[in-house]
């Protein structure tokens, strides 16, 4: 399946149910590919991925992460954080959590860069994606870190969730573009 850039930038949406289908590898590889063709300061493509395939995973990240926002003091009351079937996932069984060195020019805006590629590819593809900042500080963790192979020196930028819609996602609104100053020839 493919599509306009336009109509890719349209239509993608930050997806919160999925089906338990999963993600073929030459799918996520391919989403890996048009996320590193993003710009980068420099070209020094900062970027490195970590690819999760596997329930228990997902789960483990998923409980850590709902434990921490449960202790954090600006999300007491959250009750999502509380139910023990909410899953901060929505279901998806692929997680893409795009890395970085903390060294260069603009890591991080990289990166998101990157993120954007991979999430319009997705919706390219007929496929769903949501960033999912609620476990990004928990992938921070040193035993996290060792475990998914995180080298010294990187770190967790933005996980994504990669899966197959469950049903449709309406979109939300937008804003108009604010437009400080538009300055062109003879203005």
């Amino acid at each position: 399946m493919s599509m306009d850039v336009l109509d890719a930038i349209r239509l993608r949406r930050s997806v919160r149910s999925y089906t338990p289908m999963p993600v073929d590898a030459a799918s996520v590889r391919a989403l890996l590919d048009a996320a590193v063709q993003a710009p980068s300061a420099r070209n020094l493509q900062p970027w490195s991925f970590v690819v999760i395939q596997d329930r228990p995973w997902l789960a483990r990240i998923g409980e850590r992460a709902k434990q921490a926002w449960r202790d954090d003091p600006h999300w007491k009351g959250a009750l999502a954080f509380a139910d023990p079937g909410f899953d901060i996932f929505h279901g998806a069984g692929t997680l893409v959590v795009i890395c970085t060195r903390d060294e260069g020019f603009a890591p991080i805006g990289d990166c998101y860069l990157a993120a954007e590629n991979l999430m319009l590819a997705a919706c390219g593809m007929g496929l769903a994606t949501c960033p999912v900042g609620l476990a990004r500080d928990v992938l921070q963790a040193p035993d996290l870190r060792a475990s998914l192979h995180i080298p010294d020196g990187e770190r967790a930028v933005l996980p994504i969730v990669v899966g197959h819609p469950a049903g449709t996602t309406p979109a939300s609104s937008r804003t108009p573009p604010r437009i400080h100053a538009w300055l062109a020839n003879g203005a």
